[in-house]
């Protein structure tokens, strides 16, 4: 993933795959795609594999404490609900 939207929760009455679900839910309401990756930093997930409403969740050390780096994994690229995919080559 190169470009994401970073998302900030801090509130302890959530559990993970709830922030993740928020983060995602906005995502797709302003961009209208599904995002199908999230990163957090490695202390969030605690050793534990972590996927919400078919987000995968992966750690990253460059992620900052309750931050979410949240967009479409480049490998699983999908398209805006409602659109057709283009073929669309960038230099």
């Amino acid at each position: 993933m190169k470009v994401g939207l970073l998302w900030f929760d801090d509130d302890k009455r959530r559990t993970l795959p709830e922030k993740v679900a928020r983060a995602a839910a906005y995502y797709e309401e302003k961009y209208e795609v599904t995002p199908t990756v999230c990163y957090v930093h490695p202390s969030a997930l605690e050793g534990i594999s972590v996927q919400a409403n078919g987000v995968d969740v992966r750690p990253a050390p460059t992620v900052l404490p309750n931050h979410f780096w949240i967009g479409v994994d480049d490998q699983k690229a999908q398209s805006p609900k409602g659109r057709k995919s283009k073929s669309r080559r960038v230099a």
